[in-house]
């Protein structure tokens, strides 16, 4: 990337000029926050300016995005009708098939999805939105059906979505990689245009896979909705139930025998106290773990009390989006396989290195097209 001289950076910030945006980036030292040179704020006084060549740098250095301008999801990406917001996805996106895998279990209770829209109901600086979204004309609508929240609000349930079907991802790379693959070729073209939905939350995602292990998905989301249905709140909409997950401080709060009750192991219940604690305490958190680099970010993950391989790489995939985690002694995974080969028995470990030898650097990508086979 060409670095601009710091006098053509400064004279488009004063200027306010467009053609910059996404360009370079604005920090005010003074305030730690950052900006699109175009932003309509009160320009800051030159000595006071550092530049940044993206937002994630600005992030890095722990500057907060603009409220008003923000920098951290740029104006190509969407649009503000007020009541309602587009957004504009890549042309390699497939709403149907993101609908089909979160649609996957009855007893889900973090969204409702019905044929057409999904109902997701978050919690943003402390305001709760209700959203629906749904596919129209090539553009991800996102409606507030309760009531319309502020602009700042608007565009980070609109981010939220956006980071949460990773519409960020160049996919070409990875569709070129399974077209040569045996075992990806008629999975990903099925499926094409599935990207990997995230658990943004990392105490969710943590508890989520914590909640997973050695048990079966059916028992799992049964732990998931007492814990939610126990320990956090509930918004009706149109006769549905729609709840928020429980926020780390309310479960840090809690006995071991609070999660017991639940049915939950005194380990779980240990390891799900622990990780509440430490986010809650702020020795652990998402943000952290993305200012290292991946292995070190994996390193820190195993370091927790209760997080093994499989936890630490599920994480790394579904919270972190690391297109190379590679959560390989799925179960899920394995099944997949077994089916898509027509095997009598699932696949040894040496097998699975065997046949992931071609998809470095999208292990994530490969795993989650193959557990999306295993829901029709």
């Amino acid at each position: 990337m060409t670095v601009l001289p710091r006098s053509t950076m400064l004279k488009a910030m004063l200027s306010a000029d467009k053609m910059f945006d996404g360009v370079f980036y604005t920090g005010v030292k003074t305030t730690k926050i950052y900006c699109l040179p175009s932003c309509y704020a009160k320009k800051p006084l030159p000595e006071n300016v550092i530049f940044f060549q993206s937002a994630a740098d600005a992030e890095n250095q722990q500057f907060r995005s603009c409220k008003k301008c923000f920098p951290d999801f740029l104006q190509s990406k969407w649009i503000d009708h007020k009541s309602y917001i587009e957004l504009i996805p890549p042309n390699d996106f497939a709403f149907s098939e993101c609908l089909a895998f979160l649609g996957r279990s009855s007893a889900e209770v973090l969204h409702h999805v019905e044929e057409g829209f999904l109902l997701k109901w978050i919690e943003i600086d402390g305001n709760r939105v209700m959203m629906k979204v749904s596919l129209k004309q090539d553009r991800l609508v996102i409606e507030f059906p309760d009531l319309t929240p502020d602009k700042f609000t608007r565009v980070q349930a609109a981010k939220y979505i956006w980071t949460l079907f990773d519409l960020d991802r160049d996919m070409q790379p990875f569709y070129e990689l399974a077209e040569k693959d045996e075992l990806l070729r008629n999975v990903v073209t099925k499926h094409y245009g599935l990207r990997i939905i995230g658990i943004p939350d990392l105490f969710e995602a943590l508890t989520w896979a914590i909640i997973g292990q050695q048990i079966n998905l059916n028992f799992a989301y049964t732990l998931k909705r007492r814990l939610i249905e126990q320990f956090s709140e509930c918004h009706y909409f149109e006769g549905r139930q729609l709840w928020l997950f429980p926020k780390a401080e309310v479960i840090a709060s809690l006995e071991i025998s609070d999660l017991q009750n639940l049915q939950f192991t005194k380990r779980k219940a240990e390891y799900i106290l622990g990780i509440a604690r430490e986010i809650s305490n702020g020795d652990l958190s998402k943000e952290k773990l993305l200012r290292l680099e991946t292995d070190e970010a994996r390193s820190l993950l195993l370091s927790i009390r209760g997080v093994g391989a499989w936890t630490a790489d599920y994480v790394m995939m579904k919270c972190l989006m690391e297109t190379a985690a590679f959560p390989a002694a799925d179960v899920g995974l394995h099944h997949a396989i077994k089916a898509q080969l027509g095997l009598e028995r699932k696949p040894s470990m040496d097998e699975l290195v065997e046949l992931s030898e071609g998809w470095q650097g999208w292990e994530a990508y490969a795993v989650f097209y193959l557990w999306r086979s295993l829901y029709q």
